[in-house]
C-alpha cells in the first residue's frame, strides 16, 4: 500500500512542479518584457522539515530548476535552506511560505508514501 502511495504522490509532486514551472516562467518572463515593474531579488532562509539527505536533495533541486529562484546552501544543521529569490523582497514570508507548504510538502508526501 505504501508503494501505491509513493507513487500517486511521486506524480502529484511531478504535476504541482510542471504547474509551478508554467507559472513562475510567465512572471519571470513578464520581468523580462516589462522591465517598469521593479524587480526585488533578496535572500530568504527557509526552515526545514526535511530530514534526510534525498529529501533535502529534492526540494533544493527543485527550487533550483524553478525560474527566479536558486538554493544557494544549506544550512550546517541542515534545518534551514538559502534561497535566493528574484521577487521574495515583495513579501518574503509568503515566498517562503509558498516554497514550504507547496514544494517541500508535497517532497515529503512522495520520499514518505503517507499524507504530510
Amino acid at each position: 500500500m505504501r508503494r501505491i502511495s509513493q507513487v500517486y504522490y511521486s506524480v502529484a509532486l511531478a504535476l504541482f512542479f510542471l504547474m509551478e514551472l508554467f507559472i513562475s516562467s510567465a512572471r519571470v518572463a513578464a520581468a523580462v518584457l516589462f522591465p517598469t515593474r521593479p524587480v526585488r531579488p533578496t535572500f530568504l532562509l527557509m526552515p526545514l522539515d526535511a530530514t534526510s539527505d534525498v529529501e533535502i536533495m529534492l526540494t533544493a533541486n527543485l527550487i533550483s530548476l524553478t525560474p527566479g529562484t536558486l538554493t544557494v546552501d544549506v544550512e550546517a544543521g541542515r534545518g534551514r535552506l538559502l534561497i535566493h529569490s528574484m521577487f521574495g523582497a515583495e513579501d518574503p514570508q509568503a515566498e517562503i511560505d509558498s516554497m514550504k507548504h507547496g514544494l517541500e510538502r508535497r517532497v515529503l508526501r512522495a520520499t514518505r508514501g503517507k499524507r504530510i
